[in-house]
Parts: structure tokens; C-alpha cells; sequence
């Protein structure tokens, strides 16, 4: 367990991220893949967050004035907490393209006048006048730093606001890689668009076992997921790798979870397949949008947005500098599976040292198990109660289907 008194000086967000990735020397094989990563994880990784913030609600039971601290990601959960009505919620991120996503999504909801301005900036973003929106409300209320990185040209000359008017979440890592994906079912002969057509949940099983099932046998695909790199779009290293592939071949896990995406829910009330088969959101109905962006959660938006505290800083080190029992709950995403034992330690004696009676921490992991048994050491992880059947519950109501167990922790009295 490292010493909670010292604390660690970074120089910049990149270090701030090779500390949680980096596990083996520069000059390694696997350390090459862990810098590589690194590099990668600078940018936008994350245009929308694949967690499902209805179970996460759900789970968190969040009560009127409570402090969540989360993982931020792409935004969409911290955002639709807001719901909830918490009394402050400190979203973190090692991503400064993530904390300038974020910075910009809090501006949009206290400045943009109306929910359809709202909406056809986050949620269509893809229009020539979410450029034009940026320029009247949101410019001059952005700090310097997020309207740097906002107004910064590409090669091209292009401003990267401009993403909001060319279809932003076929940008970052995980566009780019459903994007590929969407290339290499094309050269198979599948369009993966066509799934949106189907009217039942019959058709849909139908539609996997015969479409898509299929090309996870293919031998270009098996050998292309068999590299750890190939996943880099779904923002998982390489230590999580192994944890997702789980001794099986990575194809093999892939099918199951897109199987899961297909057919174990009804495609109209899914926003995540419509982000997979369509790479936008659907219509304003059921559940096609994720509770951030829904018209009936728009004036708690704007209400509450100026709760949201977005840093450029890791969990730990952020409970580090706040005093005991100052959180309700707690948010951690899939972060875990990218931590040694010594980091996992160092968080969960912070997180036990700053958490109020009653809190609640959830997260989840790309294998089934929670892996926290047999890592925290007893005395920290004996004071947190394990809710075994709530988190098989909400695991399997995780629209996103990417993962493998979503998990729940109460603080014991």
C-alpha cells in the first residue's frame, strides 16, 4: 500500500496518464504498447460515454444534496446524474480532451437558450449552426485553457469545434473504431444500418445469427482482434486486455458482448446500438437518447449544471486533499481494471477515509467478477458491503453491453 502522505507532482496530463497505464519499461515490447496507448489516450477517446447512466442512477439511489465524485469520461453520465438533483458533483478526467468536452457540455447547459439549441448541439451535433451557437453563448463563458483547446486548427485548418458540425461522434477513438467496424461488415456484405429497420426482438436474434454472428469467423477479423492495439478505439489498454479476453480468444468475447447489444434489447429503446449500428442518436423517444439530452430533463440542466466541477486529476489524488466523510457516492467506470494492487489500495483507503456513512460506490469490469477480493486489503475492503445480487441485477440491464459485471458497494454503518 503506498503511503498516503506522499503526494505525487505531475507535469502534465500525459504523465498524469502514463502513471495509471504505464506498467513495464520504455524499451519493452509491452511497454511500447502501453506509450503507444498513452499517446492515443491524449486525444479524444470518448465523443459519448459507454456506460449506462440509468443503472448507474438506479444503483446510486442519489438523494437531494448529495456530493458524487466520478470518473467524467465523455460527459453523458455526469451530466444525467444532474437528474438526481445531488448538491455537487466533482467530475474528474486524466483526458484533457475530456475535461474540455465536459467544460463545454456545463457551458451549454447554463448558456444555450433553449433545449432544441441543446439538443441539436450534443444531440445531432452535426449542423453548420452549432458553429454559430459556440460563437453567441458559449465562447466568451469557456476559461482560456478549454477555448484553446476548442478553437485549436487541425492540419486541415479546421477549427475543433467544428466537429459539433460534421458529425461528432464519428470522431475520437471510439468513432473512428465503429466506423471501422461498419468498413470491414461493408466488405463483408452486412450494413449494419439495416438492424435500426427491424421491428421486433425476433428479428433481431434473426438478424445476429445470420449476419453478424458470421463474420467473428472470419480469419482477417480473428487475427486483427487478436491484438491488443485493435481495442485502443474502445479505450482499453493493454493491461485490460487480458482481463476482457479473460484466457479466451478476443473474437470469441466480442461476439458475446455484441450479442448482448443485439438482442437483449429492444433497438428502439437503446441508444447505444443506434450510436453502434447507426453512429448517431435516434428520435426523440424511449430510450434513443441518453437522460442528458431527453426535453424533460432540460430545465434541471440548466438548474443544476453549475454543480459540476470538472479537473484534470485522478481519483486518488483528488480525495487525497478532501477531508473525511465528504462524499456520498462514488463513480469509478472500468478504471479499476487498469490498476496494480498498490494503486487499487491507495484508492479504496481514500475512498473508505472520505466516504460518508451510507455511501455507495459503483464500477464495472470487462471480466464477470469483481475484482476486488483477494487485492484490498481486508481490513479497508471488511468495512464495504458487497451488493452480490443488485450488481448481477444491474448488470444485466447495462444497455451498453460492453462489459462484463457491473458492481455495487455500501459503506457498512
Amino acid at each position: 500500500m503506498s503511503d498516503p502522505a506522499v503526494v505525487v507532482e505531475y507535469r502534465n496530463p500525459k504523465e498524469r496518464l502514463g502513471h495509471a497505464v504505464h506498467r513495464h519499461k520504455p524499451v519493452s515490447r509491452e511497454g511500447l504498447t502501453e506509450r503507444l496507448f498513452t499517446l492515443l489516450f491524449t486525444g479524444l477517446v470518448y465523443p459519448q460515454i459507454w456506460e449506462d447512466p440509468e443503472v448507474d442512477m438506479e444503483a446510486m439511489a442519489i438523494e437531494p444534496g448529495q456530493h458524487v465524485v466520478a470518473i467524467a469520461s465523455g460527459g453523458c453520465n455526469v451530466m444525467s446524474y444532474l437528474a438526481a438533483d445531488p448538491g455537487r458533483i466533482t467530475a474528474l478526467d486524466l483526458n484533457p480532451a475530456h475535461i474540455a468536452l465536459n467544460k463545454l457540455k456545463r457551458e451549454a447547459a447554463l448558456r444555450l437558450p433553449s433545449y432544441e439549441h441543446f439538443r441539436r448541439f450534443f444531440g445531432d451535433a452535426d449542423s453548420s449552426e452549432n458553429i454559430g451557437f459556440y460563437e453567441t453563448f458559449l465562447r466568451d463563458n469557456l476559461d482560456p485553457e478549454t477555448r484553446r483547446y476548442w478553437e485549436k486548427r487541425s492540419i486541415s485548418g479546421r477549427r475543433r469545434i467544428s466537429l459539433f458540425a460534421r458529425g461528432f461522434y464519428r470522431h475520437g477513438l471510439l468513432g473512428s473504431f465503429i466506423g471501422a467496424a461498419h468498413l470491414a461488415a461493408k466488405v463483408y456484405g452486412v450494413k449494419l444500418a439495416e438492424i435500426l429497420d427491424l421491428k421486433s426482438m425476433e428479428e433481431q436474434r434473426r438478424y445476429f445469427d445470420e449476419k453478424l454472428a458470421p463474420l467473428f469467423d472470419r480469419k482477417l477479423v480473428a487475427w486483427i482482434t487478436s491484438k491488443p492495439a485493435s481495442l485502443y478505439g474502445l479505450g482499453i489498454p493493454p493491461s485490460q486486455y487480458e482481463a476482457l479476453a479473460g484466457g479466451r480468444e478476443m473474437r470469441e468475447v466480442l461476439r458475446e458482448r455484441l450479442e448482448t447489444l443485439t438482442c437483449d434489447f429492444p433497438i428502439a429503446d437503446n441508444y447505444f446500438a443506434w450510436q453502434a449500428f447507426a453512429r448517431h442518436y435516434g428520435p426523440d423517444s424511449a430510450g434513443s437518447l441518453p437522460p442528458y439530452l431527453k426535453r424533460e430533463n432540460f430545465s434541471a440542466l440548466q438548474a443544476r449544471a453549475e454543480r459540476v466541477d470538472v479537473l484534470n486529476k485522478s481519483f486518488t489524488e483528488f480525495l487525497r486533499a478532501e477531508p473525511d466523510a465528504s462524499a456520498d457516492r462514488y463513480v469509478l467506470l472500468d478504471a479499476q481494471d487498469w490498476m496494480t494492487d498498490e494503486q487499487l489500495n491507495d484508492l479504496w483507503e481514500q475512498i473508505t477515509r472520505t466516504a460518508k456513512p451510507g455511501a455507495r460506490v459503483i464500477f464495472r469490469t470487462a471480466a464477470e467478477p469483481t475484482l476486488l477480493p483477494g487485492r484490498v486489503a481486508d481490513d479497508i475492503l471488511s468495512r464495504w458491503h458487497y451488493r452480490e445480487a443488485e450488481s448481477a441485477r444491474f448488470t444485466r440491464q447495462d444497455r451498453s453491453s460492453i462489459y462484463g459485471g457491473f458492481h455495487l458497494y455500501e459503506l457498512e454503518s
